[in-house]
């Protein structure tokens, strides 16, 4: 009994450590873009810092600056000025095949419209990340695949192509996708915008269960009724933090 509780004790420790440690770093973030009628500033004054292993959702309006937030976080974009350092890495610092790469190895990405390749089966759909990345030795990724398809419940669709897929299937597949090369933290762009309301429900607990195994969740969202399933919500206004609650 005293050796479990230590092992009990270890552990709980270990989750503590591990959320004390900062995984993104947001410095003085601005993005502005130019456009036919002038400047437009998607950004401003951006100050945020994540601890890992938290589930964080970014809301407000379409328009108020969170997908160009999430884009930031995950490299896609550059800040027009400050700094983003994620999972210790300045991304200023890196080129865009350098870029990639991180990507490839730090964030899985998970989006509202699925982006699964249309010829290729959900299985081979899983695989593409491994084969970009080359972690995972060749002859275990189908395997690895099968796992992860197993882990968000949709092994038996393996073999099929997305379009035989439901919505919620095809956003499940997805998830399995991002997480092919066991990413630290996970990125979601309106991930349950085409659902209906039970298969929403579900993605959304299939996050937490993510987050509960001690992954770092970004989930960017309208959904009102998030907060059930995550510890902090970060609200933007006109690309400023108007709010950000933590529980």
């Amino acid at each position: 009994m005293n050796a479990y509780r230590s092992l009990q004790e270890e552990t709980m420790l270990q989750h503590r450590q591990q959320r004390s440690k900062t995984i993104i770093d947001l410095h003085q973030i601005v993005k502005t873009y130019e456009t036919p009628s002038g400047p437009f500033t998607a950004l401003q004054d951006i100050n945020l810092r994540i601890q890992a292993g938290a589930f964080v959702a970014v809301v407000g309006k379409s328009g108020s600056g969170k997908t160009t937030l999430l884009n930031l976080l995950a490299g896609i974009d550059r800040p027009t000025s400050g700094a983003v350092t994620v999972a210790g890495t300045q991304l200023h610092s890196l080129s865009e095949s350098q870029l990639a790469e991180w990507r490839g190895r730090t964030i899985g990405l998970v989006f509202q419209f699925f982006q699964l390749l249309p010829t290729l089966t959900v299985a081979e759909n899983v695989m593409l990340p491994m084969d970009f990345a080359e972690i995972i030795p060749a002859a275990e990724r189908r395997s690895k695949a099968l796992e992860l398809l197993e882990r968000v419940g949709i092994r038996d669709q393996a073999g099929k192509l997305p379009a035989a897929l439901s919505g919620g299937e095809q956003q499940r597949a997805a998830i399995a996708r991002a997480l092919a090369n066991d990413p630290p933290i996970l990125m979601a762009d309106e991930p349950t915008g085409n659902l209906d309301e039970a298969t929403r429900m579900s993605v959304l607990e299939l996050f937490a269960k993510l987050n509960a195994d001690g992954r770092t969740v970004i989930v960017v969202t309208h959904e009102r009724d998030i907060s059930r399933y995550t510890d902090r919500q970060v609200t933007l206004v006109d690309g400023r933090v108007a709010d950000d609650a933590q529980r």
